[in-house]
């Protein structure tokens, strides 16, 4: 089944958040957990067993794994295959993007089925061109999975490349162009295409994304400040593609299980309709 598929029924069964986990060493310190390997799987075992059960999309951060080396990769290749056994899609954050040979590379790892890293989806940053990130896409395609483009992210320095214009005649904002390009890939998908973009929900972002037919991964709700009121004024008449992201308003209610559970259940229920 395609990966736009797959998201829109768990949505329907689970609601639009998606929630991330980010094994921070303040994170790992707070829970009294040591900040080594032993720690790490600690942490990612916790947060599997609270929220892959109930949250639609769990998103894991993959360079705090990568952090520990060999031994943080393996607790990454277990984090993705109990969230999955436990019902969750999982989006990998990976923002990986290259050219040829290499941005292949990174789709068999992370979108191939023979990979123990492989994901549901994964994020991709487009400033090679992109039209670099087509190995990745084609192969998420062949796969059944997705991918997710950054498009107009929550920090701010992004402003420096993301609303630069493509060119003098254009216009547009790379930003745009980037939405633009996943929409003429979605095109005629139904119920949802399966090139999503990253747009944070901490800011007006501009973008026009009534074309896009594609999901949007909004980061930034909760710690860093965005909230339901800004989710319906920046997204409006999409917010049934928006997956709206939340890491450390959850993930600070740990290291008790039940705890962790009952926040996911609380942002949740936070979240406007569509």
């Amino acid at each position: 089944m395609r990966f736009g598929q797959r998201l829109t029924e768990a949505v329907a069964a689970r609601g639009r958040l998606c929630v991330g986990i980010d094994p921070h060493p303040e994170l790992l310190d707070a829970w009294g957990l040591p900040n080594d390997a032993f720690g790490l799987a600690q942490f990612a075992q916790r947060c599997v067993a609270a929220i892959a059960g109930e949250a639609a999309v769990v998103k894991p951060q993959s360079a705090f794994f990568e952090a520990f080396g060999s031994a943080g990769i393996a607790v990454l290749e277990r984090t993705i295959a109990s969230c999955r056994e436990a019902g969750a899609l999982v989006l990998l954050d990976v923002k990986r993007g290259d050219i040829g040979s290499t941005m292949a590379a990174y789709a068999r790892a992370y979108l191939d089925d023979a990979s123990p890293l492989a994901a549901d989806a994964v994020t991709l940053s487009p400033y090679l061109g992109y039209g670099s990130l087509a190995p990745a896409i084609d192969r998420a395609e062949q796969q059944g999975r997705g991918v997710f483009v950054l498009a107009r992210t929550s920090n701010p320095e992004g402003g420096e490349v993301q609303l630069a214009t493509v060119s003098s005649t254009d216009g547009r904002t790379t930003a745009q162009a980037v939405v633009d390009a996943a929409a003429e890939h979605n095109a005629g998908v139904a119920p949802l295409g399966d090139v999503g973009v990253v747009v944070g929900a901490t800011a007006d972002h501009g973008l026009d994304l009534t074309r896009l037919n594609g999901p949007v991964l909004a980061p930034g709700f909760g710690a860093q400040g965005a909230t339901a009121e800004d989710l319906t004024r920046r997204f409006g008449g999409q917010l049934a593609g928006v997956l709206p992201t939340s890491s450390r308003d959850i993930l600070r209610h740990g290291p008790d299980i039940e705890s962790l559970r009952a926040a996911v259940a609380r942002v949740a229920a936070t979240l406007p309709g569509d």
